[in-house]
């Protein structure tokens, strides 16, 4: 018997561990050679393992174990060979790793192991709405189960039989009353927003300060221009390439909004890095557009756009998820009318965008009705003084109230 041990590989230079999400071969069952195995959860990603070798796939890890980088997580028997047809392993023909690698593009050839299987995202979605993805038409790549097929799958009407229906109903009945308890292990990634939330507050004087901006000028410049915006670049123009750039030009008047403690020493970056909250299904992540204050609004939109996309499936790579030198986050797409953002470490400001209002407010002694949004600007004190802060806030709203002034970089 020749075995092939798997081992978790090196990640990242600051991953140390990771949470083996899913199998995504049974035990026991055949592997070929660079086929995905499983799924690891580190705290920024979700990574496909693949097989090392071709043969039987022994599990010694199970789900939602914590495995170091170097533990053991499966075996391969390479001394057993493909199943044939009739469910026989009989031995096979040696063949290249090229040539076992490639797939079968025969119209007659099984399934990959891609059929049935969910994405990251996918998965979450249906273990969350207890949807056994075998009753999932996946419309991805060789059936791959995606996002947007678990959305559909959990607002479809769930086809059962009779005694499952009957069940069902029991549940419903006993719901207003129900004592039920479960106990749920956190995932890797909220793990780890939940430590570096509780360091953030731990660790930083944080502050915050609001200020509140009339948005009738920036409304009235996307109503004027979207179609052409579109027409030409594909994209729209959206809410969040005006603040980025607001912000990357106050940043760039106040370099200590945009620098960071290292120790007894302050970071001051000559450039704007901004990261981007944006919710998934596993969690909160923060990738940043690099250069905001040399990008045109379009190419913030498109990589905004792109950040989100992957994101939200699950795509990430870690150099996409490290760096940036200020965060904005935008509670109001969720209805929030004011927040207190928590730092982003080890960033020492972050600014949250809030849910727009139509509201009474004074202008040269008249009463009017403008679309409002407050902003909230989450500082360290240890770096940033309140006038900073306060400056800075005022400087974006100024921007923003005047979009030809931020046009014109003045």
């Amino acid at each position: 018997m020749s075995i092939v041990e798997m081992k978790v590989p090196t990640i990242g230079e600051s991953i140390t561990e990771v949470t083996l999400s899913q199998w995504l071969i049974k035990d026991g069952d055949y592997v070929s050679l660079d086929e995905p195995i499983c799924e690891f959860e580190s705290d920024k990603a979700t990574l496909e393992f693949p097989a090392e070798a071709s043969g039987k796939l022994i599990h010694v890890a199970a789900e939602d174990d914590d495995l170091e980088i170097g533990a053991l997580v499966a075996k391969i028997d390479t001394s057993v060979s493909k199943p044939t047809s009739s469910g026989s392993a009989d031995p096979a023909p040696a063949i290249t790793k090229e040539a076992e690698a490639k797939p079968s593009t025969s119209p007659n050839s099984e399934s990959t192991y891609a059929s049935g299987h969910p994405s990251p995202a996918a998965a979450k979605i249906l273990r969350e709405q207890n949807i056994d993805p075998a009753s999932v038409k996946g419309t991805g790549k060789d059936g791959r189960i995606t996002k947007e097929d678990a959305q559909a799958a959990q607002h479809s009407p769930v086809k059962a039989d009779t005694k499952a229906s009957a069940t069902n109903d029991i549940s419903i009945s006993n719901a207003l009353f129900s004592r039920d308890e479960r106990r749920q292990k956190m995932s890797r990634m909220r793990r780890t927003i939940a430590s570096r939330l509780v360091s953030a507050k731990n660790s930083t004087a944080m502050l915050t300060t609001f200020n509140e901006v009339d948005l009738t000028n920036i409304m009235a410049l996307r109503k004027q221009y979207q179609e052409k915006f579109v027409a030409k670049y594909g994209v729209k123009l959206g809410f969040m390439s005006l603040f980025a750039k607001a912000c990357a030009m106050a940043l760039q008047e106040k370099p200590d909004v945009n620098a960071i403690i290292d120790g007894d020493h302050v970071i001051y970056h000559d450039y704007v890095d901004i990261s981007i909250a944006i919710s998934t299904p596993t969690g909160l992540v923060v990738p940043p557009v690099h250069n905001v204050e040399s990008l045109g609004f379009h190419e913030v939109e498109l990589k905004i756009k792109e950040l989100a996309s992957k994101a939200r499936d699950g795509k990430l790579t870690l150099d996409e998820m490290k760096g940036g030198t200020f965060t904005i986050t935008n509670g109001g797409v969720f209805g929030s009318m004011m927040s207190t953002p928590i730092l982003n470490q080890p960033q020492s400001a972050i600014l949250g965008m809030h849910a727009i209002q139509q509201r009474p407010i004074a202008i040269d002694g008249e009463v009017v009705i403008r679309p409002m949004m407050y902003l909230a600007l989450s500082y360290d004190h240890r770096i940033i003084d309140g006038s900073t802060s306060v400056t800075f806030l005022v400087r974006v709203k100024e921007l923003l109230e005047d979009p030809m002034t931020l046009m014109m970089g003045i």
